[in-house]
């Protein structure tokens, strides 16, 4: 518990309240004339889209990012990018550190809270974050600066990189070329450094901790071993989905050669977990590659990390799980035993998932018109999309009605904060453990 306006409030609703005053101050600022390259206020309820997607690190729309907003709004998106995507509460750190000043326990547990770390001995890999980050895009940036400056010159040149840089190492699809990245789909350098980016900030925080300091601790963690193995299968399996799936790449664009085709096909095996960019058109994708798109939309990236979704490692301890159930062993990993309680949380937040996906495409296709009779693909792929934090649509969002755009925001900002801090947001306080247990027998199941 800490102390909020002379209330004691759970960490999980200080955590939520947070994100919701980030986005308060971000539909503000963007809702000013002057953040309009026409130079006219935006609609309250565009500002508060695109500060909401911002904030959750997505990069859904309802206005052009490129064409609808000038310098200034296009400077407050990439802010507040960076703070959505990075954490508020990490900046909260890095100024107190500045400051020279020693952090409550209660902010302490907080920033633990909003980093996914189980104990607050690994707060050390806050530092780590902040300087990891900083390095991480800067290079990005420098390295776009290379492609992008005979293009564009130096000043719009350096301002795409920095922009571009942040959002995909922030696994956020906004972009300043629109449509995203389709002009630059024959030029594997940058596809590959936005894919680098991407990739760093979707490993995850811990995971990066555990790598650099490898030669000093010699000791890879149990959480590390096992998220680079299932994000690293995952990425291998979705590339040969893709491979095969979308065969005839050279249709989007006759300059594709070879090369420019396995670029872009292990491009959309990269973005959709989860940074939102793409340099071929979705509309255009086989509906084998929507079905790989959503799936790995709803998967994400690892925990502690820029990246949404359900995780890597939910996924991997239900699919070890899975099969632990049909040959009767318990699901382990490099000769250790996952919790029980790991099990449970894996299975609840996978259930919960699921259930919101489905509701929220049943709201979609009884409120958007514009769906028609068969948009069922596009409302999953939009719901997915959003819980996920990526930021990829089949051209939905920006025919959203009002009650379009309260369904996305609310999904983006749960896929953001993550279900079970929105859950004990509500419900005040994580539920204790029962003191009785009720005798025990058994249902038929299947």
């Amino acid at each position: 518990m800490i102390h909020l306006f002379h209330r004691r409030i759970t960490f999980s609703l200080a955590l939520t309240i947070g994100f919701l005053i980030m986005i308060l101050i971000g539909s503000i600022l963007l809702s000013l004339p002057f953040a309009d390259k026409a130079g006219r206020a935006t609609a309250y309820s565009d500002a508060l889209f695109t500060a909401t997607s911002a904030v959750c690190v997505t990069g859904l729309s309802t206005v052009t990012t490129a064409t609808h907003w000038s310098f200034f709004g296009q400077l407050i998106i990439m802010i507040l990018v960076e703070v959505g995507g990075l954490g508020f509460m990490t900046f909260a750190v890095m100024l107190s550190n500045f400051a020279h000043q020693r952090m409550s326990l209660g902010a302490r547990m907080l920033t633990g809270e909003a980093l996914s770390l189980n104990h607050l001995s690994q707060l050390r890999v806050v530092r780590l974050i902040i300087r990891l980050s900083l390095i991480i895009q800067l290079v990005g940036a420098a390295l776009l600066f290379v492609a992008l400056e005979p293009k564009l010159g130096i000043g719009k040149g350096i301002w795409y990189s920095l922009f571009h840089s942040v959002a995909a190492y922030c696994n956020a699809g906004f972009d300043l070329f629109g449509p995203s990245l389709e002009q630059l789909n024959n030029n594997p350098y940058v596809l590959t450094v936005i894919m680098l980016l991407i990739g760093a900030g979707s490993f995850g925080f811990l995971v990066w901790r555990d790598l650099l300091t490898y030669h000093i601790r010699h000791k890879i963690t149990l959480h590390t071993r096992f998220a680079l193995a299932v994000g690293g299968t995952i990425l291998v399996l979705s590339i040969i989905g893709f491979l095969f799936s979308e065969r005839n790449l050279s249709q989007f664009s006759n300059s594709l050669n070879g090369v420019d085709r396995f670029f872009n096909t292990l491009f959309l095996a990269v973005t959709p977990r989860t940074a939102g960019f793409f340099s071929v058109p979705y509309t255009k994708l086989s509906t084998a590659g929507i079905v790989i798109t959503i799936i790995l939309m709803f998967i994400g990236g690892n925990p502690g990390s820029t990246a949404g979704g359900v995780k890597t490692s939910t996924i991997g301890i239900l699919f070890l799980q899975s099969i632990g159930t049909f040959t009767g062993k318990e699901p382990a990993f490099s000769h250790r035993r996952f919790t029980r309680s790991n099990i449970n949380r894996a299975l609840t937040l996978f259930f919960s998932a699921i259930l919101l996906i489905i509701l929220t495409t049943l709201l979609l296709t009884m409120t958007q018109p514009s769906l028609g009779h068969n948009g069922v693909t596009k409302a999953v792929f939009e719901a997915v999309s959003a819980f996920g934090t990526v930021g990829l649509t089949l051209g939905l969002t920006p025919q959203l009605n009002l009650f379009g755009k309260i369904i996305i925001m609310a999904l983006m900002f749960i896929g953001r904060v993550g279900i079970y801090t929105f859950m004990y947001s509500i419900f005040k306080s994580h539920p204790s453990k029962q003191s009785y247990r009720y005798p025990e027998e058994e249902i038929i199941i299947g």
